[in-house]
């Protein structure tokens, strides 16, 4: 803690740079006295090289004082290095590592390259690196910043980024420069940003006047701030190489003064003046991305460079020595000595840097140099790039494995190994988000791969990508076909890709293809492990339901269900989730699936969470727990944007919809925008049916809810999975006997009689039942409605139960029976308030009055209207966690809950976690 003072070349750069950057000054020393009363802040400072974003960050780091200042920078050179940024943030802080859950505490040891072992989510790193820096700002200020973000590695970008996303009411800033095109290499997505442009004509003026010796005529003037869009290293750089004649007109400028290739020439020119063995040292700091003077001078020594040339070297105005650390004055004095250097000159430089390495014990730098190094096909430096991917992979760090493998490929000389190096590549870009680039990867590999078990698995992640962005009749193909052609050598891979496709049959990704194999496959054995035997009655049970073999289904699920129990492994317990959903068993599915969501949390695999929260939603929708639906769909909203997943926030927002139309929210129309918005921009693979299903399913209700029958069974007719035309039967019967279609109401009633026959489900008879009696004859009706409710009392599904109290309740008082009719309709509308269903309750309302009872209408001002954080947060803290347990569990910190928290208090008028238990929650 204490003043912060950059580098000495750096303090003489930013006295003049930031000339005229008052106002974006103002904004980020606002955001630091924001943060000092405990509301934090992230902003990213864009604009072009040398507008002065360096410069600015500097003055904001010297002048706040009594703060934690953590400072980095991106280098290109560093790129391929995981986690190599995030360490140097972090170094000042690691003893509040002492104190981190067991398992973050092990992902960021992992991510150092501190311990072995099995590989960590990258998303735990950065949910470790959050409680750090939230920690650290418990004892004072925590001022984060990262200049030429740009040129982060890229899990040390991910992580910072998840920070600056997930910050609250933290004692922290995070600032970030980047440049304005970045090519896709960072993204801050959600960030505010502070653009810096070029100096407005009289700042420019000021700063040209102040920094030539030799004061320009007011044309060249004009003339150099024109060319230079008023940039601040332009205008501080060009004049210097002009002759005193060109700055006073009398002599002409050069034609062109384009700014970047300008300067880089200006810089190049520079260095191009000393020595060559100056120029040397020159090329090897701008390579080397340790920063370390030492290792630049092992390297140095390597080729021969004295003690007087390497000490004339750190003396120049392009290097700056701080203490042990060297640093390259400019990125663009980076890129113009090391783009001029020949190819031949730049090998012998990366050589020397790696056998400097080699010495200090880091293998990941010193095979990254070797590469570089390489002319050409090396198995040495192969097989070192190939650990490096390995250590890459168990650290997280995709891109950084991506790199390794896609190297170590092009320098292997062998067709196999390049085949599964080029494999391993394209998983590495697959669990990175960059799909194109590993479907490319893909085909390369399958164009070289002879081994079946590798052609296999190049199938098998090539449909995965298909599944989630593609064709998902075609990743069904896929599945079939790699299955059928490994059964014979891989019985258990066989197994895994069949069960995927049985799956994915049963959500209508359907290619017709069959696994002639699949009795072997499926059959049990004597000395079958749990998890094998679990996946082979769950394809039975898929392959059964596709067949609408429903007894032989629900048979062969129960006995997955059963030993499923014994198997920890979350992308099976998500698999079962998926059957019960199916197969309409509501128990099932939401323990399966809260087992899979506890698995991932414990393993910080956001994007597993995310898939588990909103699939969850089923089974709580369906069990009338809808602030349990609209919390862990608002949760998945929340951590899908936070990593970068926008497509996957389709489904919760659709649940959002659904949830908004079926209580007549009023943010259902913006909701309803958010999903088609999202559905427009990003593809959506085997989702896409359940997006688009809920989104009808959601216009239907809201249509009913407003009395357009017609416009109800529109959109229900559209409902394209058995499934989820199963759940909303109930309604869509109701739509119709409302529109006086009851034909349409019979075709629900026949398409769901097989299932509820074969499975007997206590909700699909309860259904059966009802829709029986919406459509029967006077004389038939009522033991119909009795026999559902009798149903229903087996089943907990709510609202389907109190649809059909409902619609007894209706019958009742046609039948001039209104004493009998008001008991139904009493519970009904209990059971709509409860749910805050109030289209529903409004009806009900409509149809009590109607029978002579007035019924007490409940005082809105007794729910708690709040945020979907604080929803959350009171939930987990009703349910005992402490703050710091919730913390944990929310990925934020321990005071961004008791912020909330207070919050929560505030609004509910209570001053307990005892008396907050017994609040309505709305």
């Amino acid at each position: 803690m204490g003043r912060f003072q950059p580098p000495a070349h750096h303090r003489e750069y930013g006295r003049w740079v930031i000339v005229g950057r008052e106002p974006e000054l103002a904004r980020l020393r606002a955001l630091v006295a924001q943060a000092r009363h405990g509301s934090s802040a992230s902003v990213v400072v864009r604009g072009e090289p040398g507008v002065g974003k360096s410069a600015l960050l500097d003055v904001l780091m010297a002048e706040t004082h009594g703060a934690t200042v953590l400072a980095t920078q991106g280098l290109e050179v560093e790129a391929p290095m995981a986690f190599a940024a995030l360490h140097r943030v972090l170094r000042p802080l690691l003893r509040w590592g002492d104190n981190l859950p067991a398992p973050q505490a092990r992902a960021l040891r992992v991510a150092f390259g501190e311990e072995d072992g099995l590989g960590v989510e990258p998303f735990m790193v950065g949910v470790a690196t959050l409680s750090i820096l939230t920690a650290a700002a418990e004892e004072s200020l925590v001022l984060c910043v990262v200049d030429d973000a740009h040129w982060l590695d890229p899990a040390s970008a991910d992580a910072l980024l998840f920070c600056a996303r997930r910050l609250g009411a933290d004692r922290a800033v995070m600032v970030f420069a980047t440049r304005d095109d970045t090519d896709g290499r960072f993204n801050p997505q959600g960030i505010p940003e502070l653009v810096l442009t070029g100096l407005d004509p009289d700042a420019a003026r000021t700063l040209l006047g102040q920094r030539s010796d030799v004061a320009p005529t007011a044309d060249v003037a004009e003339r150099l701030i024109i060319e230079t869009r008023g940039n601040p290293l332009g205008l501080l750089e060009l004049p210097s190489e002009l002759s005193a004649d060109q700055l006073r007109g009398s002599s002409a400028l050069p034609t062109e003064l384009h700014l970047t290739a300008r300067v880089e020439r200006v810089f190049l020119e520079r260095s191009l003046r000393l020595p060559a063995s100056v120029q040397s040292v020159l090329l090897l700091a701008s390579a080397d991305d340790t920063g370390d003077v030492t290792v630049l001078r092992g390297a140095s020594g390597t080729l021969g460079v004295d003690d007087e040339a390497f000490e004339a070297a750190l003396g120049s105005e392009l290097l700056s020595v701080d203490g042990g650390s060297v640093t390259v004055r400019h990125p663009l004095v980076r890129s113009a000595i090391y783009q001029a250097a020949s190819n031949g000159r730049r090998r012998r430089s990366h050589r020397a840097l790696a056998e400097t390495l080699a010495g200090i014990g880091d293998p990941d730098r010193e095979a990254w140099h070797r590469a570089l190094a390489a002319a050409g096909p090396d198995p040495e430096v192969v097989a070192a790039l190939e650990l490096a991917g390995a250590r890459a992979l168990r650290r997280g760090a995709y891109v950084s494995a991506l790199a390794a493998y896609e190297r170590a490929a092009a320098l292997s000389a062998d067709a196999t190994q390049r085949a599964t190096l080029t494999f391993a590549a394209a998983r590495a870009a697959w669990a990175c988000g960059h799909a194109a680039r590993s479907q490319l990867l893909l085909a390369a590999a399958a164009a070289a791969a002879t081994e079946p078990i590798l052609v296999c698995d190049i199938a098998r992640l090539h449909g995965h990508i298909e599944v989630n962005i593609g064709s998902a009749a075609d990743a069904h193909r896929m599945f079939v076909r790699a299955a059928h052609d490994v059964h014979h050598l891989d019985p258990a891979r066989a197994l895994e890709l069949a069960a995927a496709a049985a799956i994915m049959r049963t959500f209508g990704a359907d290619s017709g293809a069959r696994l002639a194999a699949q009795e072997v496959v499926a059959s049990p054995t004597a000395g079958d492990q749990p998890r094998t035997l679990c996946l082979k009655r769950l394809l039975t049970a898929m392959t059964e339901t596709a067949e609408g073999n429903w007894s032989a289904a629900v048979e062969a699920l129960d006995l997955a269900l059963a030993v499923g129990a014994d198997v920890d492994d979350r992308e099976v317990f998500w698999n079962l989730g998926n059957a019960a959903v199916q197969l309409g068993d509501d128990e099932g599915q939401q323990r399966f699936y809260a087992y899979a969501l506890s698995r991932a949390r414990e393993a910080g695999a956001a994007t597993a969470v995310v898939y588990v929260l909103h699939r969850s939603c089923f089974g709580e929708f369906l069990a009338g727990s809808h602030v349990a639906v609209r919390s862990n769909a608002e949760e998945a909203i929340a951590l899908a944007t936070s990593i970068g997943q926008t497509s996957m926030t389709a489904l919760p927002i659709a649940w959002l919809a659904l949830l908004a139309a079926t209580q007549g929210r009023d943010e259902y129309d913006i909701l309803l925008a958010r999903l088609e918005d999202v559905e427009a921009r990003h593809p959506l693979g085997i989702m896409s049916d359940p997006v688009h299903d809920l989104g009808r399913w959601a216009r239907a209700i809201h249509a009913a809810g407003a009395g357009d029958g017609f416009g109800a069974l529109h959109h229900f007719s559209l409902i394209r999975l058995p499934v989820l035309a199963r759940m909303a039967t109930t309604e869509h019967i109701d739509a119709a006997v409302r529109a006086g279609r009851p034909e349409l109401a019979q075709a629900c009633i026949d398409g769901l009689e097989p299932f509820a026959d074969a499975t007997r489900r206590p909700w699909a008879l309860a259904t059966l039942a009802y829709g029986r009696a919406m459509v029967a004859e006077q004389g038939d009706a009522e033991a119909l409605f009795q026999d559902a409710l009798s149903q229903h009392a087996r089943a907990r599904r709510p609202l389907d139960e109190a649809r059909t109290h409902l619609g007894y309740g209706e019958w009742l008082r046609r039948s001039q029976r209104r004493l009998d009719a008001r008991q139904h309709l009493r519970q009904a509308l209990e059971t709509f308030q409860d749910l805050h269903a109030e289209p529903l309750a409004t009806r009900a309302n409509q149809e009590l009055r109607a029978s002579g009872e007035t019924a007490r209408r409940r005082d809105p001002s007794t729910t708690v209207k709040l945020t979907p954080t604080e929803l959350k947060i009171a939930q987990l803290v009703t349910s005992g966690l402490s703050n710091k347990d919730v913390a944990t569990q929310c990925w934020i910190s321990p005071r961004t809950v008791a912020f909330h928290l207070r919050n929560v208090f505030s609004k509910a008028g209570v001053t307990s976690r005892g008396e907050l238990a017994q609040v309505d929650l709305a």
